[in-house]
């Protein structure tokens, strides 16, 4: 029996809600039998779950609705990262009109560039033209305190928060011969492996973990959890060839690359965290941090599997 685009999209995602059911179902026996007892590592396992359950539904509303709502949707990803981004750096009166220009400027019509397939100009946008802009804006003030440090914060913001993030919503302008399934199934398999990587990180480190990867930067990543997180993770996109224009083994590699980029934008998120003195970007997402603690690996992997599939398979 054949199914169409529409129904093969709500036969993944039964199936994606059909496996949060039953890890929902695990973190709650998990939790009765911990009774009143203290277990943080359950609650950050039933957090984690959470925190899945609200983006299936999200990204489910917005494919439901078509292209326009899951750029839209990205973009207002991106409006909450920057702010959070910004609101762990120390910023000056000068900052507020170059912060006035990204927040009501840079971010809609990065995501407008995307939304009318303009390549040439959303590759170059942020890199070149607001890199410029942002130090020009800057002048208006003539606050030269610390004046490198501050266009360059505002810079990294940008680039981590918009430009890199807005690489998943150009997924769907990509036009791939041969591959005649819907340009939003690559969307779904990047966040999927990456983000299940990220459990999956997670919860192997806590089973089997001895060895630390960067005790500073990260104390709970582990060198068992970081191998079992991206095997396991990679066999998934394995799984999920059929979402891509892959071949099995193709989509081993292209999962286990993107799974590294993954972890090591995680761990340049937790130094750049670090250095600010908090553990979370943020409390949007209640029990587990903000919206760039969800996304951190995300925002690296993003422009990587873009590319991968526009200069070899377009």
């Amino acid at each position: 029996m054949m199914f169409n685009h529409i129904q093969q999209t709500y036969l993944l995602f039964s199936i994606f809600s059909a496996i949060l059911v039953i890890a929902s179902t695990i973190g709650f026996i998990l939790k009765r039998k911990a009774g009143s007892q203290p277990a943080p590592v359950i609650d950050n396992l039933n957090a984690r779950i959470n925190a899945w359950w609200v983006m299936l539904i999200v990204l489910a509303v917005a494919i439901t609705l078509g292209k326009t709502a899951f750029i839209i949707l990205f973009g207002i990803i991106s409006l909450f990262a920057l702010r959070e981004f910004i609101s762990l750096l120390p910023t000056r009166r000068g900052d507020y009109f170059p912060l006035l220009i990204a927040f009501y400027f840079v971010i809609p019509y990065q995501y407008y560039l995307v939304y009318t397939d303009w390549y040439g100009l959303y590759s170059i946008f942020i890199p070149l033209y607001v890199f410029l802009l942002v130090p020009i804006a800057s002048l208006k003030a003539e606050d030269t305190t610390l004046f490198l440090e501050r266009s360059a914060k505002i810079q990294w913001g940008l680039m981590v928060s918009v430009f890199c993030i807005s690489h998943v919503p150009a997924l769907l302008n990509l036009k791939l011969p041969g591959f005649d399934g819907e340009k939003i199934w690559l969307a779904i398999w990047l966040i999927m492996v990456v983000q299940a990587s990220d459990v999956l990180q997670y919860v192997c480190g806590k089973l089997f973990g001895k060895h630390k990867v960067a005790p500073v930067l990260s104390p709970s990543k582990t060198i068992e959890g970081l191998l079992g997180g991206i095997v396991l993770a990679t066999a998934l996109g394995v799984a999920m060839a059929w979402l891509t224009p892959f071949t099995y083994w193709q989509a081993a590699l292209i999962g286990f690359i993107v799974c590294i980029f993954g972890f090591f934008g995680g761990l340049v998120m937790s130094a750049i965290k670090r250095d600010r003195g908090v553990k979370d970007w943020g409390n949007l997402i209640q029990g587990h941090g903000g919206m760039l603690d969800r996304i951190d690996s995300i925002c690296f992997s993003a422009p990587i599997f873009f590319h991968i599939l526009r200069y070899w398979w377009s």
